[in-house]
């Protein structure tokens, strides 16, 4: 199941970007269809006045994933580890998350559902994994406790 194929034509309009300036941090993350038609996540981020991370999020109606356990992500990184967060409603606060390391190449990362664990702002809940059932939100986040550039492209998330 595809979630999103970034081309030069995507609509990009239920992506958005959330930084720490949410709770006054300073980083600045941004996103585009870049010349080659590849989503681009780029940006700063900064510890300034307890920040510390980036995110960018899709938001989509609720569908039922049962059966698909692995969400692939064919990206180019910087190297730079970042994590992958999915909410199962609209309601939720906590997120779902594994986290997964870039090589600065293009490449396939493949993540397993189930192994991904609850989080709400950076800290563990005493939950079951992702169920893997229901999904309304997938979400790229870095956050390594250090100031960084980010730039991460994007072509293509599904689910299987």
């Amino acid at each position: 199941m595809t979630l999103f194929d970034f081309t030069p034509d995507s609509d990009i309009r239920n992506w958005r970007t959330v930084d720490d300036t949410v709770m006054g941090g300073r980083s600045a993350g941004n996103f585009r269809i870049n010349e080659d038609g590849h989503g681009e996540y780029s940006g700063y981020v900064s510890l300034e006045n307890n920040g510390g991370f980036s995110s960018l999020r899709y938001r989509m109606p609720t569908i039922r994933i049962e059966g698909l356990t692995t969400a692939v992500i064919r990206l180019k990184g910087d190297g730079k580890r970042y994590q992958f967060r999915t909410k199962t409603g609209d309601q939720d606060r906590y997120s779902y998350v594994v986290h997964f390391q870039t090589s600065g190449k293009w490449e396939e990362i493949e993540l397993d559902l189930r192994t991904m664990k609850p989080k709400f702002r950076g800290r563990a809940l005493e939950m079951e994994d992702y169920p893997a059932e229901m999904l309304s939100e997938i979400a790229i986040l870095i956050g390594n406790k250090e100031e960084q550039d980010f730039r991460l492209a994007l072509d293509w998330i599904e689910l299987k």
